[in-house]
Order: structure tokens, then sequence, then C-alpha cells
């Protein structure tokens, strides 16, 4: 009796499956990528609101506040955060039209999988380079 007592709690599923087995048995996918860069442009995102918002402080501040914000945005690295910005925008956007489409049930085959994947990559950076082309432009 001591014997089973000793042997049952390795028994657990718990104890003999690792916590997230996707990690170990899957390969690395577009779709699975794409699901992670969808999570971490929203995380971009709250920061780069919060940027935002100060810029919006600095212009309402006045013309020193708004100067300092206007210099550290046209600055090399404002610039590249200005950027990444965009990037994560629309890659969020073009993740997000992606969930719409799966949320209506269509896209589902392996082949609508992996184009909608690579569409929301490639559809990001030519809409990223196109924005910023434009902006330019318009200078």
């Amino acid at each position: 009796m001591a014997e089973v007592q000793a042997k049952s709690p390795a028994r657990r599923l718990e104890d003999i499956r690792p916590l997230s087995p996707h990690l170990q048995i899957y390969k690395w996918t577009w779709t699975m990528a794409m699901s992670v860069f969808h999570r971490m442009t929203g995380l971009a995102l709250y920061a780069g609101t919060v940027l935002i918002v100060g810029w919006l402080l600095a212009l309402a501040a006045g013309p020193g506040p708004y100067e300092c914000a206007r210099w550290l945005m046209t600055s090399i690295i404002g610039k590249l955060v200005l950027v990444a910005y965009t990037w994560a925008l629309f890659h969020h956007l073009l993740g997000g039209i992606r969930h719409f489409i799966w949320d209506t049930g269509a896209g589902f085959e392996r082949d609508a999988r992996m184009a909608l994947a690579k569409f929301t990559l490639v559809g990001s950076i030519v809409l990223t380079i196109a924005f910023w082309v434009i902006v330019a432009l318009a200078r």
C-alpha cells in the first residue's frame, strides 16, 4: 500500500506532460509568427500612443516644450521610432482584418491561412513604405 501511494503523485497528468507542449512539438509557422507579431504590435501601439500623448502635451504647453518634442521626433532615433510605430499600426490593422476574415468562417484552409499570414507581413511593410513615401512627397 505504501508503494502505491509513493507512485501515485508521479502519475498525475500535470507531472508527466509539460505545461505548453506546443513550444516543444510544433514547428514555427507563418501563422504562429503572425500571431506573436500581432500581440507584440498591440503592445507597441500602447507605447506609441504614450509618445503621441507626450507630443500633444508638449504642443499644449507652448513653444519651448513643443520645440523639444519636435527635435526628438525629427532626430534619427525619433524617425526610426515613428517608422516602427507606423509599421506596428499597419501590421496590427492587417492582423485584425485577418482575424475578422476568420471570424466569418473563411480562410481556415492551409493555403488560405498561409496566404493571409504572408499578406499580413508583406502588406504591412508595403503600406509603411507607401505611407512614408507619401509623407516625403507631401513636404
